[in-house]
């Protein structure tokens, strides 16, 4: 639509079905590259990508044109049929129901920024359920504790 402008930025997160780290360091590069041709396909701007062995967190510009559900739905879709395609693990991958989805202002993309590409330090001293609940916190989302993703352990560190 004509005179149309936007700029969002949205902060997406989630984890693998029942929090396995079953995402390796041997191919999480080559997984962060598969989805950001996803996120740009669909004509947002990846910002930051950053994986773990049980989640990952996805930094975008949003393009207004397309929901965020159907991005992510679009995201978890291909990304699980491409690692059973390439043989990526010998156990059955899929990522978990439901997401998170924080919306950030323009003066805090470069701290959302590092914060994703510094995962594997940040969770040398916080687990992903200690982060994930933060981050609902501080964006006063209210939740219930039996829809939050299934938290099996409190480590996710690469093998």
């Amino acid at each position: 639509m004509a005179n149309t402008y936007t700029q969002l930025y949205i902060h997406l997160v989630f984890a693998v079905k029942n929090r396995d780290s079953l995402i390796k360091k041997e191919w999480k590069n080559d997984l962060e590259k598969y989805i950001t041709g996803i996120v740009q396909e669909n004509k947002h701007k990846l910002l930051a990508i950053g994986s773990m062995p049980d989640h990952i967190h996805i930094l975008i510009g949003y393009n207004v044109n397309q929901l965020i559900p159907d991005l992510v739905e679009n995201i978890k879709t291909s990304s699980n049929q491409w690692i059973k395609t390439n043989g990526l693990t010998k156990f059955k991958f899929e990522w978990q129901k439901g997401y998170g989805g924080f919306s950030h202002s323009r003066s805090q993309l470069d701290q959302v920024v590092k914060y994703i590409l510094s995962q594997e330090e940040h969770h040398k001293k916080s687990s992903f359920r200690t982060e994930y609940l933060e981050m609902l916190n501080r964006n006063e989302i209210k939740y219930k504790e039996e829809y939050v993703f299934d938290f099996i352990a409190d480590n996710c560190k690469w093998e």
